[in-house]
């Protein structure tokens, strides 16, 4: 005798499958069946399919599909995404914070004497990969390149409307550590690099005593 109650029990929860994404090397398509007229005692009703958000599974390059509406709430907002840069002149240390967690932490040269780095609190204007730099004594321009005393990466944080301050890598790597600079934050070019892949426009920097 046919189970009266087996097909109303898959018609009910296969359709909830439909909002999966498939598997790789799945072996076979699964199709709910649905109650047969010809079964008696079951309710020749079809349960609603609710809509899925579509979720990337992990690794998955697949984007996140959401109504414009949930746009803004996906993912949600946390403090704990948001990166902070703490310079410590003292120190010649530059601190990298997500949220509150401290993540890592750079040796630095700061601004010598008569070319003190500015205390306070500053956000990061405009970034460059591979910076030309020309003089302010002599106006000449350095092209990219090695001796350039920029570096490999520039991260500007402070300006008067004619001079600007930034953090940047250097060739010279004896200087790191040190009050050695016109003002400017030195890193090690392979720190620099880490930098600039943490950090964006807008991001948050405090420079303390």
């Amino acid at each position: 005798m046919t189970n009266p109650f087996r097909n109303l029990i898959v018609g009910l929860t296969a359709p909830c499958l439909s909002g999966l994404l498939a598997l790789p090397g799945a072996a076979q398509t699964i199709t709910p069946s649905l109650p047969s007229e010809n079964e008696p005692g079951v309710v020749q009703t079809q349960p609603p399919v609710l809509p899925l958000p579509v979720l990337p599974l992990e690794g998955d390059p697949i984007p996140v599909k959401l109504p414009a509406s949930e746009l803004r709430k996906w993912p949600p907002p946390s403090v704990e995404q948001t990166i902070e840069l703490v310079l410590q002149l003292n120190e010649r240390q530059l601190h990298v914070y997500r949220g509150e967690a401290l993540i890592t932490t750079f040796p630095v040269a700061v601004g010598k004497t008569g070319w003190e780095t500015p205390i306070g609190n500053f956000a990061v204007s405009y970034m460059l990969e591979n910076p030309g730099w020309t003089n302010p004594f002599t106006g000449e321009l350095m092209p990219p390149g090695p001796e350039n005393p920029l570096g490999e990466r520039w991260i500007a944080f402070w300006s008067d409307g004619h001079n600007e301050i930034g953090f940047h890598g250097t060739p010279n790597r004896d200087s790191i550590g040190q009050a050695a600079s016109h003002g400017c934050v030195r890193l090690y070019n392979e720190h620099i690099h880490e930098l600039y892949e943490l950090v964006t426009p807008g991001t948050v920097v405090t420079v303390t005593p």
